[in-house]
């Protein structure tokens, strides 16, 4: 039988049941589904540390910070890509060609064959 794993955010929010819920640790496993003896595992870890950042799925304010600079970051360059991707092309400015063709077709310049305006 495949051992079934929680989230850390799914552990914190069933420790908080039982500490700061009143649920006893047997009606909350029940609730649930969670084995009686794992949820109080996680139960005795959280009591056991006494930073109330310490729980499971919480994270310091460092990892937090360095986290949303990193993605503001990736926003900028994502909303400057997009900004580049709204703008006209430049090469095609009208429907002037730049370069001079004749209209006959049959003389050439300088040995150089006619250019067709595409």
């Amino acid at each position: 039988m495949k051992l079934k794993t929680y989230t850390p955010e799914f552990r914190a929010e069933e420790v908080k049941l039982v500490l700061e819920q009143g649920l006893s640790q047997e009606q909350a496993a029940q609730w649930i589904e969670v084995p009686k003896g794992t949820l109080a595992n996680w139960v005795s870890a959280a009591k056991r540390s006494t930073d109330p950042a310490a729980l499971p799925g919480s994270r310091s304010v460092a990892e937090l910070e360095t986290e949303l600079a990193k993605l503001r970051k990736e926003l900028a360059v994502e909303r400057m890509e997009k900004e580049v991707l709204k703008r006209s092309p430049r090469t095609l400015r009208g429907s002037r060609c730049p370069v001079r063709v004749h209209e006959d077709g049959a003389t050439q310049v300088s040995a150089w064959p006619v250019v067709p305006c595409l």
